[in-house]
Formats: C-alpha cells, structure tokens, sequence
C-alpha cells in the first residue's frame, strides 16, 4: 500500500495524536484517489474523506485491545 503510512500503536509510535490520524488518513486518501492534491471540484469529497478516515482510526486506535508493556527494570 503506501510506504509512508507508519504503525500508530506501540511501540512503533508511542502516543500517537490526532496529527498522526490526520497524516495518515491523507495519505491513505492521496493514494486511492490518485491525486496529490485536487482539483477545487473534487477539494470538498477530499477533506471528508481525509476527515471520515482520521475519525475512524481514532476509533479504531481507542478500542483496540492492545497488549500492556512489560515492565522494563528502570520502570520496576
């Protein structure tokens, strides 16, 4: 898919933000549409899907079930 898109859960990202969703969710829209960057005819459906996307991997991010780090010696 596209490279540029990174793993937002740990420990690949550590705190990952609503910047983060953003940026991947552009991405991630960048490549299915083809575009770069639309045309002013096409710049509304761009920004909701960029919106829809980043609003589902906010979800998806706070309910996934995630495996709790192990205690590390400096934080024991």
């Amino acid at each position: 898919m596209c490279r540029s898109i990174k793993t937002l859960r740990p420990p690949y990202t550590e705190h990952p933000d609503a910047a983060d969703y953003q940026a991947a969710a552009l991405q991630y829209v960048r490549k299915v549409s083809g575009f770069r960057a639309p045309s002013r005819a096409n710049q509304a459906a761009f920004d909701e899907a960029v919106t829809a996307i980043a609003d589902a991997t906010a979800h998806l991010m706070d309910t996934l079930d995630l495996p709790k780090p192990k205690p590390t010696a400096e934080s024991a």
